[in-house]
């Protein structure tokens, strides 16, 4: 939502009314065709060692891929997972994370599988990741007969053109809807508070690009030059001779080539003032000590 925030900040509803796109426009997301494309709610990388996001304990015949709408997980006391439609009923099994130490909690009351992603991320960390035989066990001791559990699996059916993988979505009301299988891009509605929409990708819209954010920082030092002959040393092409030659002998030491050398002019404008010579000589007597 803090992202949702700076793209309703960024948007130019002029604009895009003067260019006919109806206060919409083109966000990264897409549908991805490919039907194993299953993964967990909790995406933080960290959280897994090699091969946990691949734990799987499917019933026999599951998942079953002819339901496309069957996209999120249920796990059963008995142990064994089943896809089912997002929209029915099921208790959360949350997993709370602080630092090391992993829990697991049951919700008291049932919900769709979205609203227990919702109630988990607010409650807790997440819907419940099963990374191995030893979560599933601990879970499965929880349950209890005549209910069915939502866990954090799904099947996502969609895909971040940047390769992210971000399971956030900011959907309107009724979608997405997918109709004749022909909407497999997505525009965010600013008139809306910029609420996702499917769209056809062949329809001309206004786009929002980005680029990651580089920190900068900055660091000052002080310089001390020996000044030979009549040079002006607070002469502009002498200034930039300098800074050249100074960027140059710090790169061959190492310096990362992406750090930039400025000078910083004082209060009367220049950059290098005269050494006071009582000050130099405190400074003599005190390198001597």
């Amino acid at each position: 939502m803090e992202v949702m925030k700076i793209l309703n900040d960024t948007a130019d509803l002029d604009q895009m009314v003067y260019s006919k796109n109806s206060y919409r426009a083109w966000i990264g997301l897409s549908r991805d065709h490919d039907p194993n494309r299953w993964r967990w709610s909790l995406s933080d990388p960290s959280f897994y060692k090699s091969g946990e996001t691949e734990f799987r304990r499917w019933e026999t015949r599951q998942p079953n891929e002819g339901y496309s709408e069957k996209i999120c997980v249920w796990m059963y006391p008995e142990g064994y997972w089943y896809d089912a439609s997002c929209d029915f009923s099921g208790y959360p099994v949350c997993v709370d994370v602080r630092g090391s130490n992993v829990t697991f909690v049951l919700g008291s009351s049932r919900m769709t599988w979205t609203k227990a992603q919702n109630y988990c991320r607010a409650n807790y960390t997440d819907l419940a990741s099963v990374r191995n035989m030893a979560d599933h066990q601990k879970i499965q001791l929880m349950m209890y007969g005549g209910a069915n559990f939502w866990i954090g699996l799904f099947r996502d059916p969609w895909k971040w053109s940047d390769g992210s993988s971000s399971s956030f979505r900011f959907w309107k009301t009724g979608q997405p809807d997918n109709i004749n299988g022909k909407q497999t891009c997505v525009a965010a509605d600013f008139s809306q508070s910029g609420a996702w929409e499917e769209w056809p990708c062949d329809v001309e819209r206004a786009f929002i690009c980005y680029v990651p954010v580089v920190r900068v920082t900055k660091k000052g030092m002080r310089v001390k030059f020996e000044k030979k002959g009549n040079v002006d040393l607070n002469d502009p092409a002498v200034l930039a001779a300098m800074l050249e030659q100074l960027q140059q002998k710090l790169r061959a030491q190492g310096l990362d080539p992406n750090i930039k050398l400025s000078w910083r002019k004082q209060a009367d404008g220049h950059v290098f003032h005269k050494e006071d010579q009582k000050t130099t000589k405190r400074r003599r007597k005190r390198d001597e000590l």
